[in-house]
């Protein structure tokens, strides 16, 4: 990896405590902070509890997420342990014949869970590893939004996942439908990360409900700007929200989302939809908030998904290879940008945290694994 650029260097006067060291260590003892603060979290059980939220205190619900930080993260002490015991955790869930423990109240989040406990799992050799991945993906395939459920391919939620504890039937009446862009990421990715192609069903399926979420060629130039929003079935959770019904403003997380899962579907880097997406995110790069135009009374909960719009922005340009970009005459170096806001926003105990509840991101066990992504994600550097 080579030095990182002189612009970083700022970083040194962001970081007293790192005073000295040359910008890539300095990036690296962020995620190391972060890493043991995680690993110092962990229950003996092996799980994750959050010390902020009831409903997160189950241990099912924060694991897969903070075990996959950890499991991808680079070692440090107590690192083999922690990932030892939390993959061991996770495969305890796995009942014989397969299925999935859902303990008395039902899988917060289960697509999430499904996601990060597979691809944990994919880098943690443990005994049963191979099963519990198997019963993971299982669950995550039978919860996407098709035929057995009745939806039919007209249908706006058809080929999407959502954040039900149970996908929704269609039956008649006029109600809201949990599906949504970011649970469909995290399901097709993780598909094609371990193994899915392009022409799987699955990801086929998904397709529909992709293009239903991104602003693009619907005859409104006002509102064709190529971003993405997060759903086309339930109006209020889309967090920037919209002119009119059906129609809502592109925002930033969603945008790298899409991007995103553009690529996962089989798209080429060069295809119209995801060039359009990732003209969006160029023209509207913010390392200190959520870019978008949001409508002014949800404009409070702008930075309630700082955190993982980081995480995912940076996925979505390291996935299309890009190093920097052009924006009014000046060159962005975008992951250099990230990293100083991050570091700057790491708080004395390692962890990061959000001052906005609304994603729940100010609990640290959601904050800290996208913030530990977000910093080791940058793009490819040249030796």
């Amino acid at each position: 990896m080579r030095p990182r650029r002189a612009f970083l260097l700022l970083i040194v006067a962001l970081t007293p405590q790192a005073s000295g060291d040359d910008p890539t260590s300095q990036i690296d003892r962020a995620i190391a902070r972060g890493t043991r603060a995680l690993i110092e979290a962990q229950a003996p059980d092996g799980a994750w509890r959050s010390r902020t939220y009831g409903i997160f205190k189950d241990g099912a619900s924060l694991t897969p997420s903070v075990l996959k930080a950890v499991a991808f993260a680079p070692d440090v002490e107590g690192s083999e342990v922690a990932r030892a015991r939390a993959a061991a955790y996770l495969t305890r869930q796995v009942k014989p014949g397969g299925a999935i423990d859902a303990g008395p109240f039902g899988r917060l989040y289960p697509v999430y869970a499904d996601s990060a406990s597979a691809l944990a799992l994919s880098k943690i050799p443990v005994p049963g590893g191979r099963e519990a991945i198997d019963a993971f993906l299982a669950d995550l395939r039978r919860r996407q939004l098709v035929e057995p459920f009745g939806w039919s391919p007209d249908d706006p939620p058809f080929g999407a996942w959502g954040y039900a504890i149970e996908p929704a039937s269609n039956r008649p009446g006029d109600h809201p439908v949990d599906a949504d862009l970011s649970s469909t990421l995290f399901a097709i990715g993780t598909l094609r990360v371990l193994g899915a192609s392009a022409e799987d069903p699955a990801i086929r399926d998904a397709r529909s409900f992709i293009f239903r979420c991104q602003n693009f060629e619907s005859g409104d130039a006002k509102l064709d700007d190529g971003g993405f929003f997060l759903t086309p079935t339930d109006p209020a959770r889309n967090k920037a929200g919209g002119p009119r019904p059906g129609r809502y403003h592109s925002y930033g997380s969603t945008t790298a989302d899409g991007l995103r899962a553009l690529l996962r579907l089989g798209l080429a880097p060069d295809h119209p939809r995801v060039l359009a997406a990732r003209r969006w995110l160029e023209r509207n790069f913010s390392a200190t908030e959520v870019p978008g135009t949001f409508e002014p009374a949800l404009e409070p909960d702008r930075d309630a998904t700082y955190f993982y719009y980081c995480w995912s922005l940076s996925h979505a340009f390291r996935s299309m290879g890009i190093r920097t970009f052009l924006r009014d005459g000046r060159k962005v170096e975008w992951s250099d940008e990230l990293a100083i806001e991050l570091i700057r926003r790491q708080r004395p105990d390692g962890t990061w945290a959000n001052r906005y509840s609304a994603s729940k991101e100010d609990d640290p066990l959601v904050a800290t694994p996208f913030a530990l992504g977000a910093l080791a994600n940058g793009p490819p550097r040249n030796p």
